[in-house]
């Protein structure tokens, strides 16, 4: 992949690929539109460029990558998806709900893929059925109800006793995922407390709320931002000792408890992927919308104990990845 510049504009800070020698702008455009940073979004790029490989279009030769990442800041994904939609670029790619509803606000022409894990899309309104999507806009969705559900039975197996669970949500997503959750907490008798975090800015906070409001574990809601800083969640779960289980297996590698979920490098992958068949001709009208290719669970037994807890025979055995 070719190396990337960073330009330090008034509005922050941007990722724009470098121009290679022989490069027009003739060659198709992909836009990648991320709500977080940068430095953050390009591993999830280095494997989004390997889903366009996988397809026969190699950035820097014959497609460009044009990165548009809003550092954390939403109310700046408006005026990035309008920058993208200006430059008329073949496919806009849009990571998270907030950066999806930006881009279907600001063009019914251009294509767009999305990444949403957060969002039913046909309930959204950003496709017509998952079979025929019907306009502008296709991608990798996931219907996250059945994950709650799996989540507070895997806390409920690692804590003896559980009555009492935080999680943290981040607003921008919708409340897709904090109805189900709240619908299966009630359901299997247990208090749940929804705790907003609007930024990795007050993730602490989240954690100290957690603490006041007795959690005994901690739900991290899906989101593109929190995706990005998996340590920084790991290491306030161990500071507060609040044992967490998040979507992400990176979460487990950087010394969070338990994971299960799809795994961010396959996602982008797939996402790429998609890209693809659009620029390959493939109409977004046309081309179903996809589900995550593969569900991991992932176990960190040194986490476990650190925090004082047995990690029962059966996750262990159920585990696809076991960290220690």
């Amino acid at each position: 992949m070719k190396r990337r510049a960073v330009l330090v504009a008034m509005t922050g800070v941007v990722a724009i690929p470098e121009i290679s020698v022989g490069q027009t702008r003739s060659m198709p455009e992909v836009g990648f539109l991320h709500p977080g940073k940068v430095e953050a979004s390009n591993p999830r790029l280095a494997s989004f460029a390997e889903g366009l490989r996988s397809k026969g279009f190699i950035d820097g030769s014959n497609v460009s990558i044009i990165v548009r990442a809003a550092d954390y800041d939403v109310g700046r994904l408006g005026q990035f998806a309008g920058e993208l939609v200006e430059r008329k670029v073949a496919v806009l790619f849009a990571v998270g709900p907030q950066a999806t509803r930006e881009a279907r606000a600001r063009t019914t022409a251009l294509a767009i893929a999305s990444l949403d894990l957060e969002s039913d899309p046909v309930a959204s309104g950003f496709i017509a059925s998952l079979a025929r999507p019907g306009g502008n806009l296709t991608g990798l969705f996931f219907d996250y109800a059945d994950f709650s559900g799996k989540w507070l039975e895997l806390m409920g197996e690692l804590i003896p006793g559980l009555q009492r669970v935080a999680a943290l949500w981040d607003p921008t997503t919708g409340s897709v995922q904090t109805d189900a959750a709240r619908a299966i907490a009630t359901a299997r008798g247990l208090s749940l407390e929804i705790v907003s975090v609007e930024s990795p800015k007050v993730m602490e906070a989240g954690f100290r709320a957690a603490v006041d409001k007795k959690a005994q574990a901690v739900l991290l809601m899906s989101s593109p931002v929190f995706g990005t800083v998996p340590k920084q969640v790991a290491d306030l779960g161990l500071r507060y000792r609040l044992p967490t289980i998040s979507m992400f297996p990176e979460f487990a590698e950087m010394g969070g408890l338990i994971t299960y979920g799809a795994d961010q490098r396959d996602l982008f992958r797939q996402s790429g992927e998609i890209v693809g068949k659009i620029l390959a001709g493939a109409r977004p009208a046309d081309l179903p919308v996809e589900r995550p290719s593969r569900i991991v669970l992932a176990v960190n037994t040194r986490t476990a104990a650190a925090l004082g807890l047995t990690v029962p025979s059966a996750i262990l055995l159920r585990a696809d990845q076991l960290i220690d």
